[in-house]
């Protein structure tokens, strides 16, 4: 592995199941989506969908399940089904919180690079205050093609005027470790119970919590 150590100037993360347990509501909301049709919502499809833009996600949904519905029925039944969650389960992950406080002590740039949409991104990180802990947030609406293609961790280099192996990124999925991959940065796993199987391979390294000593040493 290479020495990242002196050469990090700025920090992307990404969202659902890495700073807030959104991956753990969005596996509710699918299992109430797919009971509604007398499916089941299994580990292996959580699996194909789980870090990719929601569209494309909706997509191995529907095919996986023959499923009748149209990718904006969809869209429509899980935002409602998140606007009754959200209020009373959307917490922050363990670690997150004395990370960036790390980030604001030393002057890091930093932002969120997620495949959920804007309009869902600014929804949940303003409800839990974390908006104005980050630069920016860029979504796979902002980008050609989303995780696990590099675009949107290219995007969040460019936006923090660094180049892509200066940048460590935090990620849960494999979808969304092989995109900062690709783009060549410096990419820690941080694996949630929902991601514990996944495929990690040539990460940097796989971290047990944000709270993990091993990240803090590469900043």
């Amino acid at each position: 592995m290479a020495d990242w150590a002196h050469t990090i100037k700025a920090v992307a993360f990404d969202m659902d199941g890495l700073m807030v347990n959104t991956e753990e509501l969005y596996t509710e909301v699918s299992q109430q989506m797919l009971a509604r049709r007398g499916r089941t919502f299994t580990t292996e499809l959580k699996n194909q969908m789980m870090g990719l833009p929601g569209q494309q996600a909706f997509e191995v949904m529907i095919e996986a399940e023959q499923l009748t519905d149209s990718v904006d029925e969809l869209a429509a039944e899980t935002a409602q089904l998140f606007a009754d969650l959200l209020p009373g389960k959307l917490a922050v992950l363990p670690g997150l919180v004395p990370l960036l406080d790390h980030l604001d002590h030393r002057q890091v740039p930093r932002c969120v690079a997620t495949s959920s949409t804007r309009d869902f991104a600014q929804l949940v990180l303003g409800q839990v205050r974390l908006l104005q802990r980050v630069d920016f947030v860029v979504t796979a609406e902002d980008v050609p093609r989303g995780k696990p293609h590099p675009d949107i961790y290219l995007a969040a280099a460019e936006q923090m005027s660094v180049e892509a192996p200066q940048v460590l990124v935090l990620e849960d999925s494999h979808h969304g470790s092989r995109a900062a991959i690709s783009a060549g940065a410096c990419t820690v796993a941080v694996p949630g119970e929902h991601s514990a199987d996944h495929d990690f391979s040539g990460v940097h390294l796989i971290a047990d919590t944000l709270a993990d000593d091993r990240i803090m040493q590469l900043l």
